[in-house]
C-alpha cells in the first residue's frame, strides 16, 4: 500500500507539470516566432508585469506550503494515530516541489528587475532567448506549484482517511 500511495503521489506530481508544460508550451507557439530584438523587448516588458505578480504569489504560496508542512508534521506526531511512512514521504515530496518552486520564483522575480529596454548593445538574438528563458521559468514555476497542489491533496485525503472514523472518506 506505501509503495502505491507513493507512486500515486509522484504520478499526480508528474502529471501535473507536464500538463502545465504543455499548456505552456501551446501557450508560447501561439505567441509565434518573435523576429526582432525590439520585438523582443516589447514581449519581455509584457511579460515582466505579469510576472512579478505571478513570481511573487507563487513565492508566498511556496512559503506558506513549507511553514503548513512543519505544523502538519507536528500535528501528526501529537496525534494517537499511527501514520505510514506513505505520508511522511508525501510531506517531504511537497516540501521538495514547494522549495523548488520558491527559488525559481526568486530568480524569475530578480530577472524580471533588470532594466531590459535599457539594454541597447545586445546582440539581438539576446532578447529572443532572454524571452524564452523567461517564459520557460515562469511555466516551470507554475507546473512545480501545480505539481506541489496534487500531492497536497492525495496526502490530506491520506490524513483525513486516518483520523477520520469509519470508512466513509
Amino acid at each position: 500500500m506505501a509503495l502505491s500511495n507513493r507512486l500515486s503521489d509522484h504520478r499526480w506530481a508528474t502529471a501535473a507539470f507536464i500538463l502545465v508544460c504543455a499548456a505552456g508550451y501551446l501557450a508560447r507557439q501561439a505567441i509565434g516566432n518573435v523576429y526582432s530584438g525590439a520585438q523582443a523587448t516589447q514581449l519581455i516588458e509584457a511579460l515582466s508585469r505579469a510576472g512579478l505578480y505571478l513570481g511573487s504569489a507563487i513565492v508566498t504560496a511556496s512559503i506558506t506550503t513549507l511553514a503548513l508542512m512543519l505544523t502538519l508534521i507536528g500535528m501528526i506526531r501529537r496525534m494517537e494515530k499511527e501514520f505510514d511512512a506513505a505520508t511522511y514521504r508525501s510531506i517531504d515530496l511537497i516540501a521538495k516541489l514547494a522549495t523548488a518552486s520558491l527559488m525559481i520564483g526568486l530568480i524569475v522575480l530578480l530577472a524580471f528587475t533588470l532594466p531590459v529596454g535599457e539594454f541597447e548593445e545586445m546582440p539581438q538574438g539576446w532578447f529572443i532567448r532572454l524571452y524564452d528563458g523567461l517564459f520557460a521559468a515562469c511555466v516551470v514555476m507554475v507546473g512545480l506549484v501545480a505539481a506541489t497542489v496534487a500531492v497536497l491533496y492525495n496526502t490530506v485525503r491520506r490524513v483525513i482517511g486516518i483520523i477520520t472514523p469509519g470508512d466513509d472518506v
